[in-house]
């Protein structure tokens, strides 16, 4: 059924065939892919007529799916005795794999899924047909991201504030799936935003690559920094020392508390360790903070002897600390 019988039984007042789940439902979804397909064909029907009115002819037509933010619709194109017609402006406009879309394909490839599975999840996600080299062009946009990111520079911001941090990930590279380390960096500049000045997948966490890493930064402009905020990863904590000279650094309490409740024996007691630093960094009055904190201390200790240790050894750094 085409978009105007759609339309026109519905001013007629006559229930249309409308397309509808199994419990009787409306599909609203497919019913706006059909209106589309209808709708673009019935257009490009009358362009090729126009194209024949100088005594050119109509040869057929030839289809094509095209992807659109409705989902797949096929198009009927005219074909011509004499000379071609492409509705270039059609497809070029409609023609769209969702933003989500790609943002998900490209997150399951870099975590190493399955070609398969990617597939079957595009399909749930409208997209019927998803071949290696649809998905590589969607990863290609993330690529292009990532490289401009890599690659900005910043001339006329200063950044007094900035944090670093970590975390390892299973990644497909070399057509294998191994684990690696992405290293990023957000900074507060002193416009008052915050930005994500950095980001880099490396083979281990090390004093090695952590330098690497921080030296890119100063180079493209992350400088006159005041404090530095990291977990406690002595190679970190060098390159960051010789990168930023002068700067001060502060333990981040969110390592802290895991660090802390990574000691505890059993969920219980990390629970109740967790709950006790979670209420003393709740605070925001400083001295109130350090009050909590030696308290804290006393009963995480109690409740594990080397969490308590450890929130000993590093009340001196948790507040902001020159090297």
């Amino acid at each position: 059924m085409t978009a105007m019988a759609i339309i026109g039984d519905a001013r007629d007042g006559v229930t249309p065939g409308l397309p509808r789940f199994d419990d009787g439902m409306v599909n609203v979804g497919e019913l706006a892919r059909t209106l589309a397909e209808s709708i673009v064909n019935e257009v490009m029907d009358v362009e090729a007529d126009l194209e024949c009115e100088g005594g050119n002819q109509r040869n057929g037509y030839r289809e094509r799916s095209l992807l659109t933010s409705v989902g797949t619709i096929t198009l009927r194109i005219p074909k011509l005795r004499r000379g071609s017609y492409f509705p270039e402006d059609v497809v070029e406009r409609y023609s769209r794999t969702d933003r989500a879309i790609v943002a998900a394909v490209a997150e399951m490839v870099t975590c190493g899924v399955s070609t398969r599975k990617v597939e079957r999840v595009a399909a749930k996600l409208g997209v019927d047909r998803l071949g290696k080299d649809a998905v590589s062009r969607m990863c290609a946009t993330l690529d292009e991201t990532v490289t401009d990111l890599q690659g900005r520079v910043f001339h006329d911001l200063r950044f007094p504030y900035l944090w670093l941090d970590a975390t390892y990930i299973k990644a497909r590279e070399g057509g294998h799936v191994s684990s690696v380390a992405v290293v990023t960096a957000i900074a507060a500049a002193d416009d008052g935003h915050r930005y994500l000045v950095g980001v880099d997948a490396v083979d281990t966490e090390s004093y090695a690559s952590w330098l690497l890493f921080l030296r890119g930064l100063r180079d493209r402009g992350v400088t006159d920094t005041l404090c530095v905020t990291s977990d406690a990863h002595e190679g970190l904590r060098h390159a960051i020392e010789e990168t930023f000279p002068g700067a001060a650094w502060q333990r981040c309490i969110v390592h802290l508390e895991r660090n802390c409740c990574s000691l505890a024996r059993t969920r219980h007691q990390r629970a109740l360790v967790g709950q006790l630093l979670s209420a003393v960094f709740a605070e925001r009055d400083p001295a109130l903070v350090r009050e909590l904190y030696h308290l804290a201390a006393d009963e995480v200790g109690a409740i594990c002897p080397a969490a308590g240790e450890l929130l000993e050894d590093a009340e001196a750094v948790c507040s902001v600390k020159p090297f």
